[in-house]
């Protein structure tokens, strides 16, 4: 899908609204706005989702990438574009929908 390359430095949230987003890449070599492009292989990860369902905790955990650009590669592993499809997932592995990405770099575009 084609779009601006989601980098380290993105600021997101889970669909709730309540958790942060962290991108956690092993890319240390190509990097946009100063910071590591995302890539499939990378980790995107959540921090203080509150939400439940009746009694039972069901906090967003992490970021299900779904499908990468088609022509951009880093170290070998297809990039990440925004607003790229991707899921909120919870420790059971249960969606919650995207995650709303606030900001992220717009000068680097790949398809």
């Amino acid at each position: 899908m084609a779009g601006p390359l989601l980098h380290v430095g993105a600021v997101g949230t889970c669909t709730h609204g309540m958790g942060q987003m962290a991108i956690v890449s092993s890319n240390a070599r190509v990097l946009v706005s100063g910071m590591p492009v995302a890539t499939m292989a990378d980790a995107g990860l959540f921090a203080g989702c509150a939400f439940t369902v009746g009694t039972k905790p069901q906090p967003c955990v992490k970021v299900q990438w779904l499908a990468p650009a088609a022509r951009v590669l880093v170290n070998g592993s297809p990039a990440i574009t925004m607003p790229g499809p991707m899921l909120c997932l919870s420790a059971d592995q249960i969606p919650a929908g995207p995650p709303v990405i606030a900001s992220c770099q717009v000068r680097v575009v790949g398809q």
